[in-house]
């Protein structure tokens, strides 16, 4: 009996090492996909030169497959337009996924006030970080790779994440396929 317990608390004890060790691995090696659409783009541009090197927070590798990227980088003002793009770029994403909004207008809209305007991309995906600024200087985009990090590192819950339930769901039915398909747009040209 007392050896089965000594099994079963050994057993306990590597996995909790386990779940460390990938935890490391996962926050040392993000695999960032850059949605940039505006100036934030361009700041973004900066903070993975040499200057700023996001290189050495493990995020070197920019996959521009949603499919082969673990972040997801917005940057720069989504609009209505853009909305499904957007939610189907997240949802191509494997687990786990984490979300930086970068910059005023990714965050709640900027200074566009209008109808076309998404006030803040986490109207239609869930959003782990939000980095300040108009635009962000690469300190702060630094500081919140840094944060997301910390996060992952401690394995704090994600109650949005977890509870995220999006308004905005893609379908054949609400929105067009030229939208959505890119084999679509390029047969239209």
């Amino acid at each position: 009996m007392i050896q089965a317990e000594d099994e079963m608390a050994k057993s306990i004890v590597f996995s909790t090492q386990l779940d460390a060790i990938a935890a490391w691995g996962q926050r040392n090696s993000l695999w960032p996909l850059p949605y940039g659409t505006a100036c934030c783009g361009i700041e973004l541009m900066s903070v993975m030169g040499p200057k700023y090197d996001l290189a050495r927070f493990g995020a070197e590798v920019v996959r521009f497959s949603p499919r082969q990227a673990d972040l997801l980088l917005v940057a720069g003002t989504i609009t209505e337009k853009m909305a499904p793009i957007l939610v189907r770029i997240y949802q191509q994403m494997l687990e786990p996924k984490y979300v930086i909004s970068m910059g005023a207008c990714a965050s709640s809209g900027g200074f566009y006030r209008a109808y076309h305007v998404l006030q803040g991309c986490d109207k239609v995906i869930p959003v782990d970080v939000y980095v300040p600024g108009c635009p962000p200087t690469p300190e702060a985009v630094l500081d919140g790779v840094m944060t997301l990090q910390k996060m992952i590192k401690d394995r704090s819950p994600r109650p949005w994440k977890e509870n995220w339930q999006s308004p905005f769901e893609i379908n054949e039915k609400t929105v067009p396929s030229s939208l959505t398909s890119t084999r679509t747009v390029t047969q239209q040209r």
